[in-house]
Parts: structure tokens; C-alpha cells; sequence
């Protein structure tokens, strides 16, 4: 019974598994001082991981019948550069950016299966390790908004250089002040229509960074809760003998959902490919 008055209740459960391994406290709801260390760690371990697998494969490659690791590796090359030569037209930057679209999408996918993982696995793990049983720990970085947007903006970065790389800096700065609405041959019509389009640039740069990594961290966050839903099924029977059906609901539904989320982190890694590579085009347009 003791363990029964002490076991955290629903809400508690959710809330302790929602929260961070930070290096200190969050005082406000934008602290940069803040660094969420499991989102950190375990993203640069998945990085390491996708270039080992990469450079396995290239090791191992030959010409050939391929096997099936290199079969596989080799097809989702090959879409992955389709999909940068549908939307990049400009062949040097296509060394790159098709690369750069390829790690993406499986560097997003990565981070995304650890969704998969049983939601109680790793933080018992590290909670067992540090002798902390309310030592917090997430493992889906992309159910971080500090990582989603972090990406999304590193894509930006890359939209303001292609920009000043293709069209140089006057050209891009001319187009900023220009489009999308044109300019006039009258002076305050000019001044006028220079600010209405700099400003509707900045939106759109703003609203298509912030959009971009929103997406992502809302599909992967909304998924995290369900899957802590169906954990809290799988404890109905420890709390009551009347609960005995809900683990079975536990195990069924927890597969279903298992098998429905591969769709979708295989899903949301391709959609934030392919704004990527929409975005890095658009860079490459003249207005």
C-alpha cells in the first residue's frame, strides 16, 4: 500500500517524463542559458551512428551485385538526389546541397525512431545510473524545439548564403526591397512599396523558418504523449484489479501505434528533406 501512496499519479508521470536533462534551470520561457543535454548527446551520438553506417557502406560497396545493405543504401541515395535535382537546378550547388539532403533525411529519421524505443527504457536506465530516481532524461530530440528549430535555422543560413552566393549581395539586397510587389519610377511610391516588400520578406522568412521546424517538433511531441498514454495503460494493473483488461489494450494498442509511427517518422524526416531542398531552390530564383 505504502507503494501504492507514493507511486506518481498520472499527470506526475507525464509531466517528470516531459521535462529535460538540462545544465540548469529554465527561469523563462526563452533562456538561452539553458542547454537540454539529452537532446545534445543524444543527437550527436545518432550523427556518429548515420556516418558509420554511411561509411560502412561506401567501404563495403562494390561494382557488382550489390547486397542488400548497399542495395539499400544505394536507392535511397539515388531518391534523395532525384528529389535535389527537381529542386535545385544549379549543378555546383547540387554537390552539396543533395549531400546535405541526404543526412538530413536520415539524420532526422534517426532521431525520430528513438520514439520507438519503450518510453521507460533509457530514463529507468539513467535514473539507475546516477541513483536519482527523479533524475530526468528525453531521448527524442526532435520532440525538442530547441533541436527543430535549430535545424530549420541552420536552413536559413543556407537560403541568406545561396541568396548572396547566386545573386550577390547587392542583387540579393535589391531583390529584398523589390519583391514581391516591384517598385516604382516615383520616389515616394518607391520609398513606400521598398518597406512593404522588406517587411513581407521578413515575414516570410520568419514565418517559413519558424513553420519548418514547428512541424516537425509538433508531429514528433504529439506522438511522444501518446505513446506515454499507452505506458500509463500498462500500469492500470498494478494500481487495480480492476484495470486487468487495460494492459492487454496496452500491448495491442502500443503496436498499432508502433506501426502507424514508422510511417510517420519516416514521413516528417522526407517532408523537412523536401522543404529543405523547396526552400534552398527558392534561394536560387530571381524575383
Amino acid at each position: 500500500m505504502a507503494a501504492d501512496a507514493n507511486a506518481p499519479t498520472a499527470s506526475e508521470y507525464i509531466v517528470h517524463h516531459l521535462q529535460h536533462l538540462q545544465n540548469v534551470k529554465q527561469g523563462f520561457i526563452i533562456d538561452m542559458s539553458v542547454v537540454n543535454i539529452d537532446s545534445v548527446v543524444t543527437g550527436v551520438v545518432l550523427g556518429v551512428l548515420m556516418l558509420l553506417v554511411f561509411w560502412s557502406a561506401a567501404r563495403k560497396a562494390t561494382s557488382g551485385v550489390p547486397g542488400r545493405f548497399q542495395a539499400a543504401v544505394e536507392i535511397m541515395v539515388e531518391m534523395v538526389d532525384n528529389q535535389a535535382k527537381a529542386s535545385i537546378h544549379n549543378a555546383e550547388s547540387r554537390k552539396f546541397i543533395a549531400p546535405l539532403a541526404l543526412t538530413v533525411f536520415v539524420w532526422i529519421f534517426l532521431m525520430n525512431a528513438m520514439d520507438l524505443l519503450p518510453v521507460d527504457l533509457l530514463p529507468v536506465m539513467w535514473q539507475k545510473a546516477t541513483g536519482d530516481s527523479h533524475a530526468f532524461l528525453r531521448v527524442v530530440p526532435t520532440a525538442d524545439l530547441s533541436t527543430t528549430l535549430g535545424l530549420s535555422g541552420a536552413v536559413l543560413l543556407l537560403c541568406f548564403y545561396y541568396s548572396i552566393k547566386v545573386k550577390g549581395l547587392g542583387g540579393w539586397i535589391h531583390e529584398l526591397f523589390t519583391a514581391p510587389f516591384g517598385t516604382s519610377k516615383n520616389p515616394v511610391f518607391a520609398v513606400i512599396l521598398g518597406i512593404v516588400n522588406f517587411a513581407m520578406q521578413i515575414i516570410e522568412y520568419v514565418a517559413k523558418t519558424v513553420s519548418h521546424g514547428m512541424r516537425l517538433f509538433g508531429n514528433m511531441y504529439a506522438g511522444e504523449l501518446v505513446f506515454l498514454l499507452i505506458a500509463l495503460m500498462g500500469g492500470a494493473l498494478a494500481m487495480s484489479l480492476s484495470g486487468v483488461l487495460l494492459p492487454v489494450g496496452h500491448i495491442i494498442a502500443g503496436t498499432i501505434w508502433a506501426i502507424f509511427h514508422i510511417l510517420i517518422i519516416t514521413l516528417q524526416a522526407f517532408i523537412f528533406m523536401m522543404l529543405a531542398l523547396i526552400y534552398l531552390g527558392q534561394a536560387h530564383d530571381a524575383h
